[in-house]
């Protein structure tokens, strides 16, 4: 079955042509398209919303065009700054830069764990206009300041290389005393992911949105895979931070939770032990946040295009906001096969078979996608967002996810190629 893929964007700086070709000739992935085309043509045409403007409250709850109450959401991205001539993680990212990013933001701009890092997050979203807004505007003024200091910046999951030596911490007492107790892990924490923090009433009703996420997890980590290059080589996963992340103490799915007391109950267990240094080392998938009343996702890689990032944190509210409407959520699912449904997102992404959370046997990502689309449709029809997603995930499909990307940049050029292609991608 054929289908006509979206044009790609042409030339961009750095002599890098994105080319955007049909990486998805075969039946499957082409019956699926035919089915994203149908599901979008037979629904209502809804106008997007805009109205851009700095919020300064926390996450709240808001009413929608169709009159349900919605999320509002915030995006936290982190990215790797490079040395333009060596393609190494850069150990120049300093406070004044920082600050000169910071300037003139909506949002901040903080510190990651390792210096070459640097993490942008954005204001209180209630639109995706709001957030792509808020996104390209800071990635255009990072790509700006690296350039001119002779380096380049890409939103990765992982560095494709990185040096021998131990890596040179961002400034934080938190920081240091973390590398003095895990310094096997520290040394390797070239990783880079995308955050998403959504609002909740409530924290049972966050518990609630934490349950209902658990089996579809994996589906946004499969997605938002971007990171196959580790250590100069393809790793053979799409999302070698994913793997990467299961070193850590607490980390993967979460288990099922029976209200709010009971999620608050095991923290205090796991943060009595020694394995565990404070709540933000609590990394599972998806969490709630420690400072402000949202539910935290965090199973996505850093993405090479602000469009890749605003398609996970609205398919991330939708789900919360279904969740919310949800009467039950069921525990039937087996913790087992959740984490085997993480690792095989983690090795295929958008390619290959996924596992199916409920029943355990292999099932197409494609197949996975239009489950999920089908049912947080009410939730992206009242935000305004369902042309939007439909549209991006037909354009994710034909073109790749970034592990798609980098592969084929690495295929025109090795790995200087995937870092300048990923520049480029910084500003599309």
């Amino acid at each position: 079955m054929s289908y006509s893929p979206l044009t790609g964007s042409g030339s961009v700086s750095f002599e890098v042509r994105v080319a955007e070709q049909d990486h998805g000739t075969g039946a499957d992935r082409g019956a699926v398209l035919l089915l994203l085309v149908v599901f979008w043509l037979a629904q209502p045409q809804l106008h997007i919303r805009s109205g851009l403007g700095a919020e300064t409250e926390m996450p709240g709850r808001h009413t929608g065009k169709m009159g349900q109450t919605m999320s509002s959401f915030g995006i936290e991205e982190e990215f790797f700054v490079f040395d333009a001539a060596t393609g190494m993680p850069a150990d120049a990212v300093s406070i004044a830069f920082r600050q000169q990013l910071e300037e003139c933001r909506d949002g901040s701009v903080q510190s990651e764990m390792l210096a070459c890092q640097i993490e942008h997050a954005t204001s209180v979203c209630e639109d995706r206009d709001q957030a792509l807004h808020e996104l390209r505007s800071f990635r255009t003024d990072l790509a700006r300041q690296v350039e001119r200091a002779g380096m380049l910046a890409a939103g990765l999951g992982t560095a494709p290389m990185i040096p021998q030596r131990a890596p040179q911490l961002a400034d934080g007492a938190r920081y240091r005393k973390i590398d003095s107790i895990f310094s096997g892990l520290t040394s390797e924490h070239y990783i880079c992911g995308l955050h998403i923090h959504v609002s909740i009433p409530d924290r049972d009703a966050g518990v609630k949105a934490l349950n209902f996420l658990r089996p579809w997890l994996p589906t946004l980590s499969a997605l938002g895979a971007n990171s196959p290059y580790w250590r100069g080589k393809d790793s053979k996963f799409s999302s070698w931070r994913n793997i990467q992340y299961r070193k850590w103490s607490v980390q993967g799915i979460p288990p099922h939770f029976v209200n709010a007391q009971d999620y608050d109950t095991r923290i205090d267990r796991i943060l009595d032990t020694e394995s565990v240094l404070d709540l933000g080392h609590i990394s599972w998938g998806a969490r709630l946040s420690e400072k402000y009343s949202t539910i935290e996702l965090r199973v996505a890689d850093a993405q090479m295009r602000a469009q890749d990032s605003v398609l996970l944190a609205v398919l991330a509210r939708a789900l919360v906001d279904t969740a919310m409407e949800t009467t039950s959520v069921s525990d039937r699912y087996f913790p087992e096969i959740l984490d085997l449904a993480a690792w095989q997102a983690a090795k295929h992404g958008c390619e290959g078979n996924q596992i199916d959370p409920l029943t355990g046997r292999a099932r197409s990502i494609h197949a996975q996608i239009v489950q999920l689309l089908q049912l947080v449709q009410p939730a992206l029809q009242a935000s305004g967002d369902q042309d939007f997603v439909v549209h991006s995930v037909r354009k994710l499909l034909a073109f790749g996810n970034g592990a798609i990307r980098q592969r084929r940049a690495y295929s025109r050029g090795a790995l200087s190629h995937v870092l300048a292609t990923a520049h480029a991608e910084l500003v599309m």
